[in-house]
């Protein structure tokens, strides 16, 4: 409790309509004083006479003192120069979506409080949306000293405002229009920026105004922002006067470049920044980065058989035949035999009429969606779909719905609710690559034939792994296929390439309208003679598929024992960190430690659920999986 302090709100209104507010934090001496001098600007507000005047005085609790931000002025012209410049601030402090972000402000106008703001997403992130969130509990250090708090300073009582407001967990930037009437001046403000005064942003005599307060965070957080912004009292130090703020003219518009590097620095900032990192060993179970031999737990060559010297004989001797590369898409340059060895090779293992293969797997999932659905269509989706996924439905043109991960009742009741349409696809990972976890097969097959439904599954990170012998999850359930069986070579087969298996019909009809096949130039001969060489190992040793499952079990019961949290159905061990820093601090222990772990962060995962991502191979020693097992609980039970 502040000693000898007392804070004083002042809140009018005309008709429930907000039209003033103010407060101040002051010596218990000079509360008589400011509480007729608020309510005497009550009184007088250019936005009409009030009708209701509340004035409010209570203790506050701890205050927090903060040094005021640095201020700067951009003079403008016009409303429109004004708001252009208040874009590129934002645009520079990393945030995107500025078009949408600006036509919300006609929403804040009859708010009481600001609009909290997802920064990424914008979702509304107020309890009560009709008023917002109130900063309040706040002053300048230096207040009382400088006269009457009937003498509205709106440039000092903004800095305090936008100072606390930078303050609060996770918000990123500011933006505020004056909703008085004879005042045209705004701003834009983050911790990065300081506090960007904005002389004009609207015409005089427009009453409009509000602000919005952007947060980047996850959302457990969000009540603690509230709190912070309407509670913690603070009082800001060194507020400068405003013959002491730098004025020029406009900033000068930021280049393209400027832009991305501003917009990289905020990336970074939040520890989502990503770098590759060179591999100075072959694919495998071991490597070399920086001089540091390093356990890899990070692969997805799952069988081990990117290195086997069957599968690197086949694409040498491919190379030496067929030459490094294909020379162009297949329905223009021709098709070389390796590719159609593969393409029947892979139809046999998966059980299907036919099989095409793409450049990559991403290419697979977009081309073949594409192919399937558009325009008038509707393409159902699991949440946790990987994004090769969710861009294939996006750039379909068609209706996309998304349904809660695996919740075959929500995906029951959605295509149930659909109205008349000319094609609905479902689509899902098999095995979902964040996870771990498996889609309910049967179930999702009989949901689709009952609403007469295209079924396609993604089974990358199934194949070699699912089932007694490696061949996904029809074999694990026992059951019949989906429509479009999709997969990759990249994976637990050690090459390179994505492929769908499915009726001569469907194959047909992907070769003819899946855009990614037609004019794509075709992977190269190499990659084809590998992955039918690997198909051909994983047929006669399927105890490696026993092994990665096993290693990938022993694993999560070594973490257990430790105390971490983990599970799987199949070799993808997520470990749940939340915080993006901390994951990617874990990630930097253990690889110090010998140990290649990846730190899984937002836009992989939703902002907030970030992880370590342990990959299982066939070919570690439960030795590695042991000491890896150690590590990791080391670090998880120092963590935030």
């Amino acid at each position: 409790m502040a000693e000898g302090l007392y804070c004083v709100k002042m809140r009018a209104s005309q008709e429930g309509r907000h039209i003033s507010g103010a407060e101040r934090i002051v010596p218990s001496a000079a509360v008589p004083s400011v509480v007729a001098q608020l309510a005497a600007r009550a009184l007088k507000h250019s936005k009409g006479v009030p009708d209701f005047v509340n004035v409010k005085v209570e203790r506050p609790g701890e205050i927090v003192r903060l040094k005021a931000l640095p201020v700067a002025t951009n003079v403008t012209r016009t409303p429109a120069e004004g708001r252009a410049l208040a874009a590129d601030l934002l645009r520079g402090a990393g945030i995107g979506r500025i078009d949408e972000i600006m036509a919300l402000f006609r929403e804040t106008y009859s708010m009481r409080g600001a609009m909290l703001l997802d920064a990424d997403t914008l979702e509304r992130l107020e309890p009560d949306r009709a008023r917002g969130v109130r900063a309040t509990c706040m002053d300048a250090a230096d207040s009382i000293a400088k006269g009457s708090a009937a003498d509205k300073n709106h440039y000092a009582e903004a800095i305090v405002l936008a100072t606390k407001v930078q303050h609060a967990p996770g918000i990123v930037a500011e933006i505020c229009v004056s909703d008085d009437p004879d005042y045209v001046t705004g701003y834009v403000a983050t911790r990065g920026i300081g506090y960007q005064r904005i002389t004009v942003v609207k015409e005089k005599g427009d009453p409009s105004g509000g602000r919005i307060f952007l947060y980047r965070g996850p959302r457990e957080q969000v009540p603690e922002t509230i709190r912070f912004l309407e509670q913690q009292a603070v009082m800001v130090e060194d507020v400068p006067s405003l013959d002491m703020c730098h004025v020029g003219r406009a900033r000068a518009r930021p280049s393209r470049m400027d832009i991305l590097a501003d917009e990289l620095a905020a990336v970074e900032a939040a520890g989502l920044g990503r770098r590759c990192q060179v591999s100075d060993a072959p694919t495998g179970p071991t490597t070399v980065i920086d001089g540091k031999p390093l356990l890899v737990l990070s692969s997805n060559d799952y069988l081990d058989l990117a290195r086997d010297s069957r599968v690197t004989a086949a694409a040498a001797e491919a190379a030496r035949r067929w030459g490094a590369g294909s020379g162009g898409a297949r329905l223009t340059t021709g098709t070389q035999p390796p590719h159609v060895a593969l393409e029947a090779h892979l139809a046999r293992f998966k059980g299907t009429e036919a099989a095409l293969t793409y450049a990559t797997g991403y290419m697979a999932n977009v081309g073949t969606i594409g192919a399937l659905v558009g325009k008038g269509d509707v393409v159902l989706s699991d949440e946790l779909n990987h994004a090769s996924i969710i861009d294939g439905c996006r750039l379909s043109g068609a209706t996309v719905m998304v349904y809660r991960h695996n919740d075959m009742d929500d995906l029951e009741r959605r295509l149930a609710g659909l109205g008349v349409c000319r094609r609905r696809l479902v689509v899902s990972d098999a095995v979902f690559s964040m996870d771990g976890d498996m889609l309910d097969l049967p179930r999702f097959l009989e949901i689709c034939h009952r609403h007469d439904a295209f079924s396609m599954i993604d089974e990358a990170h199934a194949t070699g792994v699912v089932g007694a012998t490696g061949r996904g999850l029809c074999e694990h359930f026992g059951c019949g296929h989906p429509d479009v069986l999709m997969g990759t070579l990249s994976k637990a087969l050690g090459s390179e390439g994505g492929y769908v298996c499915g009726t001569k019909l469907l194959v047909d009809w992907l070769r003819n309208r899946s855009r990614s096949f037609i004019f794509s130039t075709a992977p190269g001969a190499s990659a084809m003679a590998a992955a039918d060489a690997a198909l051909s190992v994983l047929e006669a040793e399927p105890e490696r598929v026993a092994r990665v499952r096993e290693n990938a079990a022993f694993l999560v019961e070594e973490l257990a024992r430790l105390g971490v949290k983990a599970a799987t159905q199949s070799a993808i061990v997520p470990i749940l960190v939340g915080d993006e820093r901390w994951a990617v601090r874990m990630a930097e222990s253990l690889r110090a430690e010998g140990f290649l772990v990846p730190a899984i962060r937002y836009p992989t995962v939703a902002r907030g659920a970030a992880r370590l991502r342990v990959a299982v191979m066939s070919a570690h020693t439960r030795a590695d999986l042991s000491l890896a097992a150690a590590a990791i609980a080391r670090h998880y039970s120092g963590g935030e």
